[in-house]
């Protein structure tokens, strides 16, 4: 099917490091394609009207690491071929070409990473960019996942790499997004393109500059403790930073406690709200807030929403009450 691919594409990827290195493979694998990268507004998980008759107009879509609303993929397939790679908790798509083993009932402990469904996709051997992919989003958590723990040890020995090198260089790639430095998130892929070193990675001053900037900031932020309501750890930010990820992973991960953090500080008219846990399935709530109309997604153990300003409190409550089932 890709190799059929003709005219113009579009990949549409998420800004993180999974994101970026699956569009880094992705571009590599279809190198004899004319295919532009863009990813959407940081932060937001929903294109616009604008940005779908956009897209619309490519010959051909890919959407990798996004769980885009099913309408907006809908509003492009109408119009365009759409080849959607995900492993986020999501309903299979039928109308479009859907490479999603979690949609499809497979364990997200089995997919941890998009990199490792696109290395599925196109039957691709374990390298830097993938095994980054699966670093980004689970970071010191892939330990307790023994099949990818064992495969990130083995490729350290083989590389002579550290685990702690490996976030390091998740973290200078993750620093553009957190700092708001979209221009550099788009440029990532195709700088990383056929670059598969680590000391290339280290060698982007501005990525370390954005890495120095972020850590800043998350020192800064982290310094107020959350509070604690109902046994939930509780924390309420305003910045325009897109850090509400790391800081939410920071405190879940750190304490082992449920925890809900809340940025009023990054759009204008709504909140994002990030919530992680240890002890519940994640999926009721992400199914609920689809529901109740809000921009959301997220996996077993975490959801990420953008919610109304009016809305915000009633769904940390609604979270709050089902952490205490």
């Amino acid at each position: 099917m890709f190799d059929s691919l003709t005219g113009k594409g579009l990949l549409i990827h998420h800004w993180d490091a999974d994101g970026i290195c699956s569009a880094a493979l992705i571009l590599e694998r279809l190198k004899d394609k004319e295919i532009e990268n863009w990813t959407p507004t940081l932060g937001a998980f929903y294109l616009t009207d604008e940005q779908i008759e956009w897209a619309s107009n490519f010959d051909f879509v890919i959407v990798a690491d996004m769980a885009l609303p099913e309408e907006n993929l809908r509003a492009i397939a109408g119009k365009t071929q759409v080849i959607h790679i995900d492993h986020h908790h999501q309903q299979p798509l039928d109308f479009l070409h859907h490479f999603n083993p979690v949609a499809k009932g497979e364990s997200t402990n089995s997919y941890p990473s998009n990199t490792w469904v696109v290395k599925e996709v196109f039957n691709l051997d374990i390298s830097l960019y993938i095994v980054l992919g699966f670093i980004g989003d689970r970071e010191k958590k892939i330990k307790d996942n023994e099949k990818f723990w064992e495969i990130t040890q083995q490729f350290c020995l083989e590389r002579n790499l550290s685990f702690d090198e490996l976030v390091e260089l998740v973290q200078l790639i993750d620093s553009n997004y957190k700092v708001g430095d979209k221009t550099s998130v788009e440029e990532a892929p195709r700088f990383m393109l056929g670059n598969e070193h680590p000391s290339f990675i280290r060698s982007n001053a501005n990525w370390s500059h954005n890495l120095k900037l972020f850590e800043s900031k998350m020192d800064e932020i982290l310094l107020q403790p959350p509070e604690e309501v109902r046994g939930t750890l509780v924390k309420k930010l305003d910045t325009k930073y897109a850090v509400i990820s790391a800081v939410t992973r920071s405190i879940a991960w750190n304490t082992g406690r449920n925890t809900i953090v809340v940025n009023t500080g990054f759009f204008q008219n709504c909140d994002q709200l990030y919530s992680r846990s240890s002890t519940h399935d994640m999926h009721p709530l992400i199914t609920s807030s689809k529901k109740q109309g809000f921009n959301s997604g997220g996996k077993t153990d975490v959801i990420g929403a953008i919610i109304p300003k009016e809305k915000t409190e009633s769904f940390v409550k609604e979270i709050l009450d089902y952490f205490s089932q």
